[in-house]
This record gives structure tokens, C-alpha cells and sequence, in this order.
């Protein structure tokens, strides 16, 4: 360190305190950044790397950001998943007796994030903690720094079921101790794709115990003590907005695990990693911001309780059946920001008038709602209504204290209104005053001097000055005139009577601003003191959005309600897949039934590729993933049970992270499902087993039927392409066929897109090679070769026939094994089991039952 400069030696003392972030170290007008953070920020945000004498042998390597467009850097590097530690100055350079005092003010990391330039306005930003226990038991806590949302689930499943949780919310970041598993650490930063920190402290402060009131289990406040602790520890300054903690009984929300999920385009594309194709970007017709994080978390935890889903049930219908009501609340909702970060930003300090106007404007449309919701005639909306409280009173602060032209900056002025402060306005009254006597001044000074160029300006280092250009200096009165400062073709003057006024308009000018600004503080501390009201009216209004939004997409696309049965009873009258009839271009969607009683359990689908059989599925599960959030659905009917759990294996990828192959991935997924679902649960599953060799797959896929079937008992939708898994339908009572129509008309195949019952004739594969335009002596070839193989495959059903018939001459009817012979015996019937026939020529299978018939005489 001492071969460094002062200023240095500084700059790696608080280096040291954050080794895992990027230290922005606050010279002046600039932030800069030396050494190997300089190194990687020249990189990261394509920035000129410098250098600088640091006292050192070498000059050490550095880069800077200014400071006024400093936001724009660090959001570029938070979204790389960085950590920015900000150093300030924190004392007046001037007053600084060697090197400037510097603190770091703030870490700002992926899941802290505050600025509004830095978040999606429809998303939640979470920091997530995760604590794991010796009984194998773990916690997962959640908070929204920018809503002051909190919240905490105890997972009773594992790791795996710890990621499915953590999967369900859009996480940025995650904290854990620093023993936590480093295996499970690179599976959170390298398969999930989270910035992991790490944080050992877990009490809870006195001053927050008001936030775990309801909290019962010690482990959950463990794991909120760890996430309270990072959050202290990387904000530095008040979190009055937080929350109270929120336990999260998974036992009330249908399960959904993370491939599930991604597996039905909930809230993103698999291929396209966004919202558009989703569920979620069918059915978000909200207005508001919060409205749609809002929609967001209850399609990631589906109701499980019926009244619950009734009573929502019931408001859409209110919306729904009001039209004109309906479109003058999206109207009025609006003109409505979201109060829910607002309140946020007043709690943590950061606001600033013009978020006052944004909060201002917002409540003075509250009466209008209010009025709005009390014309719906259903009781179910009036029952919102009465949640409703407008917050007058915060209104006509904010009304008789922020001027409607406010600027961002809440140092320079211009924020508070006339008429708010009685020294305020004196203020400004003799600096307008001032400058009025100023114009005068200057026009009286060009009649008595005749010079018609003669002006008066400002600047803020020689403050007031007459201008007069060197031609015109002759025309001056010698006694008035101080000289002040000289230009190259004027000079500039002064004379007592300006100097005089100069004072005081400055010194009004000064004190206006500071004033300003002390009234802005305390108008915001004001503020503050509603801002529980504020997140509770902000609850309130995006629970309406949220609603009203679901009766305009009922209303739009046709939807039904639901209804919902105590037995397990499936019926549904001409569903549809909610995204695909959205998206199909010139083409009608096929709508279709789907019934399951008490006494079926299993679809089994057959048809060929492209016919409809994955949407079948997908739309069953959509529907009642809908429903359970309290949206209606798309059917002409729709009777269900409540599912406690959804499970799919639809789709092939490799899973290039884990190195694992598209089979083991559908044997994970297959085996998560089976080991997880009740007989209250659907589980969708498409072409298990077509990842290995025929025979292991259609044994595999029987196997899993036959599980299901025996030992679950739930609603399973299975599709496949081995044809012979129709015969289970002979064997397994609740298992039923259908199919996916298709007609061959002229060498083509026309999909009809129509679910009916029985097995499918055949898979259609070349006529689906056909419309990918596959050449044409490619299609001939395999039409050829499909023909030998069937010929050859009856040919071979033939000599198995034969075979089994003259097996059958060496078997007899069963007797009492005679004593001395269970050797032979045991022998006889592990040469049997291991005999397989069917992958034998003929010859060699004719001599295999030769030697069978000698082991059997012998």
C-alpha cells in the first residue's frame, strides 16, 4: 500500500470491502476505476481504458464514467448480472484536510435494483434468499425492494423442489450462506442463471420485528433474517416500506414445477425467450403496471380453494357482463401510475417531484374509479368498492404543495407551488421583482447613454454586468461606471445602484432554493407517513385490473366459466388452446371435447406428427391453469375438478448444461412426475420412450402407462406413436383410446385437427416428409422401403405364429414338480426367459426350440 498515493491507498482500502462488485469511485464530475475493475469495465461497457500514475513502479490501468450519465453504465453491467458498489465524497472538498473523505452509499446489484430505467414496469425485480436445514428441509424468501412486497415458503421437497419454487418468480438474485453446497451453487449461477451472494447473518433487528409479527416457524425467520441482513448491508440507508412478511402456504397454490412451466409457455417461449407467444401475453388486457405484475403471480400460483376460485369467478362475471361500465374504468385506470413503486420510492428516499405529480395525478382519478365501480350492479364489485380508501387528504397535499411544472432535480427549484410557504413567496416575489427592475434598468441605461446595444446580463462568476462594445465606450458618463471585467470587443461594468439590487436578488434567488428544498423534505416526509395506505390501495386497484382484464379477454375471445365438480369427472364442450386459435393466420381453430369420468383416467393418443395431438394436451392443462387463477376459459363448457398439481413432458432438448441427453432428460421428468403426483393431479405426457431403440422405448412407455394406471390413478393425457399400445386399453379398465383424425384423399393427408375415439390406422410420417417438401425421389425411396418392411413385418407375424404353435406341442399342462428335479427345472426357465425369438432368422430360431424340446424331453 505505501508505495501508492494517498488517493489510491484510499481506493483499495474500499476495494477490499467489495471485492465482488464493481467499485464506482466518485473524482469529481466522474466515477473511476482502477486496476482489474478497469480491465473488465473497458470490456464490458466498451468504455477507453487509461492510465494514471498511481505512485506506484507502473502506471496502473483506469476508466471513468461521468457522472451525470452514470445510470446508463451501471444498468448495462447490473443486467450482465454485476454487482456497482457507488463511492461518494461525503464531505465538502474544500473543508478537506488532505484526501476527500469517500464512503460507498450504495451496492446496487441485480435483485436491489431501484432505478425505473433499470426495470420492466410489468415485472416484479426479486432478491431471493435460500437457507437449507439439516432435516434436508429449506426456506426460500422473496422481497421487491422497489414495491416493498416480502414474503416466505418452507419447501419440504429438496433441492429440486427449492428450484421449481424459485423458478415460479422472476428471481434476479439469490443469497446464501457461505457452507451452502457448491454444487448447488453452480446449478443456481450456471443453469438458472442467477447472481449468487452470500450472506451468513441471519437475526432480524429490533427495529423489523414488526415485519415477522405473523411469522410462527424459526426457519422461516432464519431465512428472513438472511435476506433482511444483504438488503441492509448493500442499501445503507431507510427500508420503512417494507412489508410485513408474508408466509406462502404451497399448499394453497396448484404446483406447478419448473418444467412444467417452461414446458407450457406460461410466461415466456422456449425458442424465443419472451413474453409474445405465451399464455401470459394472451390473457394480460390489464392497464396498470402493477396490475400486471399483479396477473403475473397469479398465474405462477393457481388457486387450490374453491370459494377463493368462486369468488373471483363472480367479479369477472361483474365485469363481464357491464360493457360500456367496464370500458370507462380501463379508461380511467389509465391516467393511474403505479402507486405501488411510487410509494416504494417515497419510503427509500429516491423520489422526486415529479413522482409527487405522477402520485398526485393518480389519486385525484380515484373519486372517478370509485364512482365507476359503484354503477356495476353485481355485489361481488360493490364488495371492491367498499376496499377502496381514495386517500383524500394525502390528494390535497400534494395539490396545494407541487407545482404542476416541477423538474426532475430537487436542488435548483421550481418544485414547490405559490402560495405553500409564506417565506417562500417572499422570496420570490423580490427576485421576480428584481429581475423586472433589471429589464427597466437596462432600458433606461440605453435612453441615457444612447447606446441602443447596451445590455444587461448574469453569469454566476462575475454575477451582474452592463455590456457595452467598444465602439460605444465614448457614449459611458465617466462617474457611474466601475469597470468589472474586460472582452475582447467589449467591457463589462457595474454601477452601485445595479450592485445593490444584485444582492438582493441573489440573495433571494440562494435562499429560495435552499427553502425549496427544505419544504421538498418535509413534503415528502409527510408522504411517508402514508405509504402502508398507499401499497394498500395499490393492492386494491391492481386486483381490479387484474379482473376487469380478465372479463375483456372473456369478452374478446369468446371465453366460458368454469365450473367445478367435487368428483373427478373431466368435461369439456369444444376447447381450445387460448394461444394457438390466437395466432393461427387465415386458418379457423379446430375446437374439440374432452371427457374423462370417474371410471377413465387415461387418454391414450394416438395420430401422426402435426395433427394436433401436443395441443390437445397442452390446451387441457392451459384450461385449467385459467380457471384456477379466476380466469374464464376457452370452451363452450367447461366442468373440472381442481387439480393439485399439473406435470408435462412435451418437447426434446438436450440439456447441454448438466451434459444430460434428451432421453435422460425425459426419463428426469417422466420420473419427477411419477414420484410427485396424487391421483388430484393431470399429467400430460408426450412420446416417452422414442429418445432409445424401439423395443426399450415402447417397454418403457407401457411401463409407465401401467404405473400410472395401478398406483396413481391421475388424469393422464399420454399421446404416442407405438400403435401396439392400443391393446392396453383391453387390459387397463381406465385407460381409453382416441385419435387424431386424418384422411388420405388423392396421395395426400388432411389433418382435421378432430380428437375422436379408438386408435389411429397409421402414423401418416411420409405424407408429413411430403408436406415439409422433402425431394421427391426421397419420398418414393421411403415409400418403397415402408412397403418391405411391412411386408416383411407380417411375414415375420406369420413365422411367429408357427413358432408359438409348435411350442405350444412341447408344453404341458402344469404338474407337481417331482422332487429332485428343481435344478433342470430352474435351468429350463432361464434358457426360456432369455429367449427372444423375434430377433432371430428363422433357421436359427427353428434350431433354438429344437434344443428346447431336448432340454424339455431330457
Amino acid at each position: 500500500m505505501a508505495q501508492y498515493t494517498p488517493m489510491i491507498q484510499q481506493y483499495l482500502k474500499i476495494k477490499a470491502d467489495q471485492k465482488d462488485a464493481f467499485l464506482f469511485f466518485r473524482l469529481g464530475d466522474f466515477y473511476e476505476m482502477f486496476f482489474e475493475d478497469a480491465l473488465k469495465a473497458s470490456k464490458e461497457l466498451e468504455i477507453t481504458l487509461t492510465s494514471r500514475d498511481g505512485g506506484g513502479e507502473e502506471r496502473i490501468p483506469m476508466c471513468g464514467v461521468p457522472y451525470h450519465s452514470s445510470e446508463n453504465y451501471i444498468r448495462q453491467l447490473v443486467e450482465k448480472g454485476y454487482k456497482v458498489a457507488v463511492c461518494e465524497q461525503v464531505e465538502d472538498p474544500k473543508a478537506a484536510k488532505g484526501v476527500v473523505k469517500r464512503e460507498v452509499v450504495q451496492l446496487i446489484t441485480p435483485g436491489t435494483v431501484m432505478e425505473g430505467s433499470m426495470l420492466d414496469e410489468k415485472e416484479n425485480n426479486f432478491l431471493a434468499s435460500l437457507s437449507h436445514f439439516t432435516d434436508g428441509t429449506y426456506t426460500v424468501s422473496y422481497n421487491d425492494l422497489t414495491t416493498g412486497e416480502t414474503s416466505v415458503a418452507l419447501i419440504t421437497g429438496g433441492f429440486d423442489a427449492a428450484m421449481s419454487e424459485l423458478y415460479s418468480r422472476p428471481v434476479k438474485e439469490v443469497v446464501v450462506a457461505h457452507d451452502f453446497p457448491e454444487d448447488h451453487v453452480s446449478i443456481l449461477r450456471d443453469r438458472l442463471g442467477y447472481t449468487v451472494s452470500f450472506e451468513d447473518r441471519t437475526n432480524v433487528d429490533e427495529s423489523f420485528s414488526h415485519l415477522i409479527k405473523d411469522v410462527q416457524q424459526d426457519k422461516l425467520i432464519e431465512g428472513f433474517g438472511r435476506l433482511l441482513q444483504y438488503i441492509q448491508h448493500t442499501q445503507k440507508r431507510s427500508l420503512d416500506h417494507l412489508q410485513p412478511v408474508k408466509v406462502i402456504e404451497l399448499k394453497e397454490y396448484m404446483t406447478l414445477d419448473m418444467y412444467s412451466k417452461r414446458n407450457l409457455e406460461l410466461v415466456e417461449t422456449i425458442r424465443k425467450k419472451g413474453k409474445a407467444g405465451s399464455l401470459l401475453s394472451i390473457v394480460d388486457e390489464t392497464i396498470t403496471a402493477m396490475g400486471a405484475r399483479m396477473l403475473k403471480q397469479w398465474m405462477e400460483r393457481p388457486l387450490l380453494s374453491a370459494p377463493a376460485i368462486e369468488t373471483r369467478h363472480n367479479q369477472v362475471e361483474g365485469f363481464l357482463d357491464q360493457f360500456f361500465e367496464r370500458e370507462m374504468l380501463r379508461e380511467q385506470l389509465q391516467s393511474v401510475y403505479d402507486l405501488e413503486r411510487l410509494a416504494g420510492r417515497v419510503a427509500y428516499g429516491n423520489v422526486n417531484a415529479r413522482d409527487l405529480i405522477q402520485l398526485r395525478n393518480s389519486l385525484q382519478n380515484m373519486p372517478g374509479i370509485l364512482s365507476t365501480l359503484q354503477e356495476f350492479d353485481h355485489h361481488s364489485i360493490k364488495e371492491l368498492y367498499r376496499t377502496i380508501d381514495p386517500l383524500d387528504s394525502l390528494k390535497s397535499l400534494l395539490e396545494e404543495s407541487i407545482a404542476d411544472d416541477a423538474p426532475i432535480t430537487i436542488k435548483e427549484g421550481g418544485m414547490i407551488r405559490d402560495g405553500f410557504n409564506e417565506q417562500l413567496d417572499d422570496y420570490r416575489y423580490a427576485s421576480k421583482n428584481g429581475k423586472q427592475w433589471i429589464a427597466e434598468l437596462e432600458k433606461k441605461e440605453r435612453e441615457s447613454t444612447g447606446i441602443k446595444s447596451l445590455k444587461i446580463g448574469y453569469n454566476r462568476v462575475f454575477g451582474y454586468y452592463i455590456e457595452v462594445t467598444k465602439a460605444n465606450l465614448r457614449y459611458l458618463p465617466e462617474d457611474r461606471y466601475e469597470r468589472k471585467q474586460t472582452l475582447t470587443n467589449a467591457e463589462r461594468y457595474i454601477t452601485p445602484e445595479l450592485k445593490e439590487k444584485e444582492t438582493m436578488i441573489l440573495e433571494a434567488q440562494e435562499k429560495s432554493v435552499e427553502l425549496e428544498y427544505e419544504l421538498f423534505l418535509e413534503v415528502r416526509e409527510r408522504v411517508k407517513a402514508y405509504v402502508d395506505k398507499l401499497q394498500h390501495l395499490a393492492e386494491q386497484i391492481s386486483r381490479i385490473d387484474c379482473l376487469q382484464g380478465f372479463a375483456e379477454v372473456a369478452d374478446r375471445n369468446d371465453y366460458a366459466r368454469p365450473t367445478y365438480v367435487s368428483g373427478r369427472t373431466v368435461d369439456i364442450k369444444e376447447g381450445r388452446h387460448p394461444v394457438v386459435e390466437r395466432v393461427l393466420k387465415g386458418e379457423t381453430f379446430v375446437p374439440n371435447n374432452i371427457y374423462m369420468n370417474d371410471e377413465t383416467d387415461i387418454l391414450l393418443i394416438t395420430g401422426p406428427n402435426m395433427s394436433g395431438k401436443s395441443t390437445y394436451m397442452r390446451q387441457l392443462a392451459l384450461t385449467a391453469i385459467l380457471g384456477q387463477m379466476g380466469s374464464f376459459v376457452p370452451a363452450t363448457s367447461a366442468s373440472m375438478p381442481i387439480f393439485d398439481q399439473i406435470f408435462t413432458r412435451i418437447g426434446a432438448a438436450d440439456d447441454l448444461v448438466s451434459g444430460q441427453s434428451t432421453f435422460m432428460v425425459e426419463m428426469l421428468e417422466a420420473n419427477h412426475a411419477l414420484s410427485h403426483a396424487t391421483e388430484n393431479s393431470m399429467i400430460l405426457l408426450d412420446e416417452i420412450g422414442r429418445g432409445t431403440s424401439t423395443y426399450d422405448g415402447m417397454a418403457l412407455a407401457q411401463a409407465i402407462v401401467e404405473h400410472i394406471h395401478e398406483q396413481i390413478g391421475a388424469k393422464t393425457l399420454f399421446s404416442t406413436h407405438y400403435h401396439e399400445l392400443t391393446t392396453l386399453e383391453e387390459q387397463l379398465e381406465r385407460l381409453q383410446n382416441v385419435h387424431v383424425r386424418a384422411e388420405e384423399y388423392d396421395g395426400h393427408v388432411v389433418f382435421l385437427h378432430q380428437i375422436k375415439e379408438g386408435p389411429a390406422d397409421e402414423s401418416y410420417g411420409i405424407h408429413v416428409a411430403k408436406l415439409a417438401d422433402l425431394p421427391k425421389e426421397l419420398i418414393a425411396r421411403a415409400s418403397d422401403l415402408l412397403e418391405q418392411l411391412e411386408s416383411s413385418t407380417k411375414e415375420q407375424a406369420s413365422t411367429q405364429a408357427e413358432k408359438d404353435e409348435q411350442l405350444s406341442l412341447f408344453v404341458e399342462e402344469e404338474k407337481p414338480e417331482p422332487k429332485g428335479k428343481k435344478e433342470v427345472s430352474s435351468s429350463i426357465e432361464h434358457y426360456v426367459e432369455n429367449l427372444n425369438l423375434l430377433e432371430m432368422t428363422p433357421m436359427d430360431a427353428m434350431n433354438e426350440l429344437y434344443q428346447l424340446q431336448k432340454r424339455i424331453k431330457s
